[in-house]
């Protein structure tokens, strides 16, 4: 157990970096705080998502930052994407060689973290947290679970990934978040909305596997010491934002 602990120390100590970033951030509770927070982890992901799909247009970061613009005082920041969708599909009808591709960082990551900004607007910070503490133990349950007993290739899209490490982490995952839910919802809605966070989680972090695999990189990028970069930490949670807002949406 220390040996893994040692090995991965680096990841270690950014993590609990972050961590202690997002618990102030949460601590002052402010909109406009974490609109700019988000905002901050956007850009960079979006950047990072532009490499991993070969894209060079500056133009796309001007749209991008005017979508979080306003996003911020627009109710119902989900619409958002559509907004963009519609633009794209007239411009490529319009010119007929706009690049279809330039769509591809507004569908991920940019609907994903705007489904952050409506988990906070909608549901408040503790349901921040129960995204936090849901994705989070998928991930460690995982690492831990897979460490110690896994034998069965999960995907071939992670290798990495066993059978036997994400159900552990699912099912530690889908325990706590229940938990961690019960300050937003009843018992029955918290279990079904932290089992389907968690497994959407598994596959949001399997998803930008494939886009490195695809892109020919180990990282998203190398702003995070010991993680990589942006995508890298937030993969799972832009898949998990999206299913919470969804199923909560749905259950209530």
């Amino acid at each position: 157990m220390t040996k893994i602990f040692t090995d991965y120390q680096e990841r270690w100590l950014t993590g609990i970096g972050l961590l202690a970033l997002v618990g102030f951030i949460g601590w002052i509770d402010s909109f406009f705080v974490m609109w700019t927070f988000l905002g901050f982890i956007y850009i960079f992901a979006f950047y990072e998502a532009m490499k991993l799909f070969s894209l060079t247009a500056p133009s796309m970061y001007v749209w991008a930052l005017v979508l979080w613009i306003v996003a911020y005082f627009y109710p119902n920041p989900d619409d958002l994407f559509f907004f963009m969708a519609v633009i794209f599909a007239s411009s490529l009808a319009y010119f007929h060689n706009f690049d279809k591709r330039l769509l591809l960082p507004f569908l991920y990551p940019v609907s994903g973290i705007l489904f952050f900004l409506i988990l906070y607007e909608d549901f408040g910070i503790v349901a921040m947290f129960w995204l936090l503490v849901t994705v989070a133990l998928t991930d460690i349950g995982a690492f831990f679970t897979g460490k110690a007993i896994g034998r069965t290739k999960f995907s071939d899209t992670s290798p990495n990934k066993t059978l036997e490490g994400v159900f552990g982490g699912v099912v530690v995952a889908t325990i706590a978040g229940s938990f961690a839910g019960l300050y937003v919802v009843d018992w029955g809605v918290a279990f079904i909305v932290s089992l389907a966070t968690s497994v959407s989680s598994v596959f949001g972090d399997l998803f930008e596997s494939y886009l490195k695999r695809e892109a020919g990189v180990k990282d998203s990028g190398d702003l995070l010491p010991g993680h990589g970069g942006i995508l890298d930490r937030i993969d799972g949670y832009l898949f998990g934002a999206v299913i919470m807002v969804i199923a909560l949406r749905s259950l209530l």
